[in-house]
């Protein structure tokens, strides 16, 4: 008996009022003990569901406790949204404006950045403000909606860059039949079923975290609802569903990645044949961009991957969810414009015009 159900029990003796039989003091101490399992972090055990208080809210642990760095994260974070947002707003204008842009490469590079605004929309705004407000409560249901958006709006990064590779291998390996295979109905076509995909893959999150009624702790090893902190967390045998997760993860992360080694396989194989060097310097800078967005997306993934998995502090983990969740929609806007003379002249035209 902990020192807590000791103390309830020491209140409802005869001296104190009610005896030890009194049903509202057993009532006390079963709502203590559910009480006690679930706020230290123990599983209920063989006590029936229905007599244990179900999470209603979940702590995030934020990027650090110490005052005064708040205003500092505040600052840097509120700062790195906008720009994120402004850069992937102005490519999306600087797309949908010049009638020259309208090609399906242009038309790959929008919906990224729609998808980046919206991925980034996902997790800072929530830790901005629990920064401003030094709050670290999330509710059941909110924490639920930030996962299912999380593990979509990912999947749809990752099938937009290996949709823009094949875009890529279509315009460098058959570029006489460029315009007939990327035709208008198989661009949708294909981002269509991005969605489709991604949406799935939210869907078989959502699934699996909705079987758990019950949670170990209440408090999230990052600034947002990562899905794999939940798993963990989760009070019912896991096993099985971490196959089905490492599955998932097989399905939506292999796959895609196998498209873009194999397209970026066969435009390199058909650079190589290109006889002059500014030929194959030409072909090349066609796929620059994306080539370093494909590099920054999955090596800031695996980054994240490996300092969570080689460091068991839960805020360098959280540190490392920022490469991905924060720099890498950022970085990207810099990455295209600065390489890209299309969107650099796009972009010009459109300040002159508005100037």
């Amino acid at each position: 008996m902990t020192t807590k159900e000791q103390k309830i029990m020491d209140q409802h003796r005869p001296d104190s009022g009610p005896g030890p039989g009194d049903p509202a003091a057993l009532h006390i101490l079963l709502r203590t003990s559910t009480q006690s399992l679930n706020i230290k972090g123990r599983c209920p055990g063989n006590i029936e569901g229905p007599n244990l208080t179900r999470v209603s809210e979940f702590h995030l642990i934020g990027l650090s406790e110490d005052p005064d760095l708040q205003p500092v994260l505040f600052g840097l974070f509120l700062s790195m949204y906008l720009v994120t947002v402004l850069g992937n707003l102005l490519i999306i204008l600087a797309v949908s404006s010049d009638s020259h842009l309208h090609t399906p490469m242009y038309f790959f590079l929008s919906n990224l950045s729609f998808t980046d605004i919206c991925f980034i929309s996902t997790t800072v705004p929530k830790m901005i403000m629990d920064i401003q407000t030094q709050s670290t409560v999330i509710s059941y249901v909110g924490c639920l909606t930030q996962m299912s958006l999380f593990a979509m709006l990912v999947c749809m990064d990752d099938m937009l860059l290996t949709v823009m590779a094949y875009d890529r291998f279509v315009a460098i390996c058959h570029p006489l039949l460029y315009p007939v295979i990327m035709n208008p109905r198989l661009c949708g076509f294909l981002v269509l079923m991005s969605l489709l995909f991604s949406l799935f893959n939210s869907l078989l999150h959502n699934l699996i975290i909705l079987q758990f009624t019950y949670f170990k702790d209440v408090e999230i090893a990052n600034f947002f609802c990562d899905p794999s902190q939940l798993l963990n967390l989760a009070c019912s045998d896991t096993f099985t569903n971490n196959i089905v997760i490492y599955v998932i993860g097989g399905i939506f992360g292999f796959l895609p990645i196998s498209g873009i080694l194999f397209s970026y396989y066969k435009i390199v194989s058909s650079i190589l044949r290109i006889p002059s060097s500014k030929g194959k310097y030409k072909a090349f800078s066609t796929c620059g961009s994306h080539l370093s967005v494909v590099c920054l997306f999955y090596g800031t993934g695996i980054v994240e991957y490996l300092g969570t998995a080689v460091s068991h502090a839960p805020r360098k983990g959280a540190l490392a969810s920022v490469m991905y969740t924060v720099v890498s929609p950022m970085l990207n806007p810099f990455i295209y414009s600065l390489r890209n003379r299309d969107i650099k002249s796009s972009l010009w035209r459109l300040y002159s015009k508005t100037v």
